[in-house]
C-alpha cells in the first residue's frame, strides 16, 4: 500500500512539473521585449507592483477557467465553455476574439522578428538584405516549419527555447554589473497604467488550460500547483528582466526604442564597453519572438482547420491564411511591434483571459445554484473586482489608441 502511494505521488509530481513547464513556456516569450518599453518611464518599483498585480489577476482568471472546464466533459475547450454557458453568440464572440488576439500577436512577432533575422544575416553571414526581403524570408522560413507539422515545430521550438534561456542567463549575468541603484530608485507612479495592456499580453497562458486539465487527469490540486508555479516562474523572469533593463539602460534609450516600435534589446547598444551584449541581446530577442511565434501560428492553423473543416492536404492554404494578413500589416507598418502587443493585451487578452472566464464562472455558479466543487476563486465580490479590472484595461487601451 505504501509503495503504491509513493508511486502515485511520484507520478503526480512528475505531471505537476510537466504542467508547470507548459505554463511557464507558454507565458514567457516575446512579451518580455515589450514590458520594459512601457514600464521604463514609471520606474522599477511601480513596474514591480503592476507586474505582480497583473500576475495575480491572470492566475485567478486561469483558475476560473479550470473551474468551468472541470464542470464539462473531458477535452472541452474555451469555445465549448462559451457555447455551453453563453450560447451561440458567446461562442462566436470567443472565436472572433481568439482570431483577433492571435493575429495581433502574429503582427507583433513578424514586425519584431523580421528585422532581427536581417541583423543575424548581416552580422553572422555578412549579407545585408532589404526590409521587404527579410519579411518574405521570415515568412517562408517559419511558415515552412509550421507547414511541416507538430513534430518539426516541437524540435525547432526546443532548440530555440534552449537558446533563449542561455542568452537570457548570459544577459542577466553580464548586464547585472551595470545596474545602478539610482536608476532603480526613479519612480513616476502616474505613468504605470500605460503598461497594463502589454503586461496582459505577456502573462497569457489560458489557451492551454483545457489541454492541461486533460493531461493532469482533471486533478484540481495538480492544476492549481501547475498554474501557480508556472506563472510564478514567469513572474520572477519578468521582474529580473525589468530590474536589469530599467536599472542599467538610460531611459532615453529605452524610450527611443519605444517610439520606433522596436524590441527593448535594441537599446542594449547604449551600454559602453559591452558591444557583445548588444549582439547577444538581439539573439535573445530573436529566440523569444520566434518561440512565441511558432506556438501562436500553430494554434491559429489548428483553429482555422477546425473551423473550416479542411482536409490535411489543404494545410498550405491554412498556413497562408495564418501568415498573410499579419505579414501585410507588418509590411505596411514596420514599427507596429509595441502597438500590436498593446492591442493584443488591452483587447484580446483582457476579453479572453479576463472578461470571459469571469462571466463563464458567474454563469456556471448560477446554473449550479451554489453546488460547485471547491471554487478556487470564491465570492461574487472578487468576481466583480476582476471584471472591473478587465474592463478598465480595455478602456485604457481604447484611450491610448485614440490619444
Amino acid at each position: 500500500m505504501e509503495l503504491d502511494l509513493l508511486q502515485e505521488r511520484r507520478v503526480s509530481l512528475k505531471k505537476v512539473i510537466s504542467g508547470t513547464s507548459l505554463i511557464a513556456g507558454t507565458t514567457i516569450g516575446a512579451g518580455m521585449l515589450g514590458i520594459p518599453l512601457v514600464t521604463s518611464e514609471a520606474g522599477f518599483f511601480p513596474a514591480f507592483c503592476s507586474t505582480v498585480i497583473v500576475w495575480a489577476f491572470m492566475v485567478l482568471t486561469g483558475l476560473l477557467y479550470v473551474e468551468v472546464a472541470l464542470s464539462l466533459p473531458k477535452e472541452a475547450n474555451i469555445f465549448t465553455m462559451a457555447g455551453q454557458y453563453l450560447g451561440m453568440r458567446g461562442k462566436i464572440a470567443a472565436g472572433g476574439m481568439f482570431l483577433f488576439l492571435y493575429y495581433c500577436l502574429l503582427v507583433a512577432y513578424i514586425a519584431g522578428g523580421a528585422p532581427l533575422l536581417g541583423f543575424i544575416f548581416k552580422t553572422g553571414l555578412g549579407i545585408e538584405l532589404s526590409a521587404n526581403t527579410v519579411l518574405v524570408l521570415f515568412g517562408l522560413l517559419f511558415g515552412g516549419v509550421i507547414w511541416l507539422g507538430a513534430k518539426t515545430i516541437d524540435r525547432v521550438n526546443l532548440i530555440l527555447s534552449l537558446a533563449m534561456i542561455s542568452t537570457y542567463i548570459v544577459l542577466v549575468t553580464i548586464g547585472s554589473s551595470e545596474v545602478a541603484i539610482s536608476k532603480l530608485a526613479e519612480a513616476k507612479w502616474s505613468k504605470i497604467c500605460i503598461a497594463l495592456p502589454v503586461m496582459f499580453s505577456a502573462f497569457g497562458y489560458h489557451n492551454v488550460v483545457p489541454s492541461l486539465c486533460t493531461y493532469l487527469n482533471r486533478d484540481r490540486k495538480s492544476l492549481k500547483l501547475s498554474i501557480l508555479c508556472g506563472t510564478g516562474i514567469a513572474l520572477i523572469v519578468y521582474l529580473v528582466w525589468q530590474w536589469l533593463i530599467l536599472g542599467s539602460l538610460p531611459q532615453e534609450a529605452i524610450q527611443k526604442a519605444f517610439a520606433a516600435g522596436q524590441p527593448v534589446t535594441v537599446a542594449l547598444q547604449t551600454l559602453t564597453g559591452k558591444s557583445s551584449l548588444f549582439a547577444i541581446g538581439q539573439g535573445f530577442a530573436f529566440f523569444a519572438l520566434v518561440t512565441s511565434f511558432l506556438g501562436v501560428a500553430f494554434s491559429v492553423v489548428d483553429f482555422l482547420n477546425d473551423g473550416l473543416k479542411l482536409k490535411s492536404k489543404k494545410r498550405p492554404l491554412l498556413v497562408t491564411m495564418t501568415f498573410l494578413p499579419p505579414a501585410l500589416c507588418a509590411f505596411l507598418n514596420p514599427a507596429i511591434f509595441e502597438t500590436a502587443l498593446g492591442v493584443a493585451g488591452g483587447f484580446g487578452e483582457a476579453f479572453l483571459n479576463g472578461l470571459l472566464p469571469v462571466v463563464l464562472a458567474w454563469k456556471y455558479r448560477s446554473f449550479s445554484k451554489g453546488n460547485t466543487d471547491s471554487e478556487p476563486v470564491s465570492g461574487r465580490k472578487l468576481l466583480i473586482l476582476l471584471l472591473g479590472f478587465a474592463l478598465f484595461v480595455m478602456g485604457l487601451e481604447t484611450f491610448l489608441l485614440l490619444k
